[in-house]
Order: structure tokens, then C-alpha cells, then sequence
């Protein structure tokens, strides 16, 4: 079941350097764990850009019903 949370990031990998900031909705395949941590939500976020999980600052996340 597809998950969709609003999000807002930084991607901190020299590349993005000027236009680092992103918001918007991103969907999962499946939910995120409710007491899932920061840097497991920033390593999926580094992934869809094919970055390290360190290049990736999060900002805020929320899921949307």
C-alpha cells in the first residue's frame, strides 16, 4: 500500500549547490515505521536522488491522509 508524506529537504551534495532546497509530496511504496528515525527517512530521500545518505538534510516530513 502506497504511502504519500509532504517533505522538505536539503540536498548538501556540491552538485545542488544554488538550488539545494526541495518541498513537496513524496510517495513510498509502502509506509514509512512510525518511530523511524531522521536518518532512515534522509537515506530514502538520498537514494531517489542516487546520492549518500549524508547529502541529504531533512528539514520536515509528514504523512498525508
Amino acid at each position: 500500500m502506497a504511502a504519500k508524506y509532504y517533505t522538505q529537504f536539503l540536498l548538501t551534495d556540491a552538485d545542488y549547490r544554488g538550488g539545494n532546497e526541495f518541498s513537496g509530496v513524496v510517495e513510498l511504496s509502502r509506509p514509512m515505521d512510525m518511530d523511524c528515525e531522521t536518518a532512515d527517512i534522509e537515506a530514502v530521500l538520498a537514494r531517489n536522488f542516487d546520492l549518500q545518505k549524508n547529502a541529504v538534510k531533512l528539514l520536515s516530513w509528514s504523512r498525508l491522509h
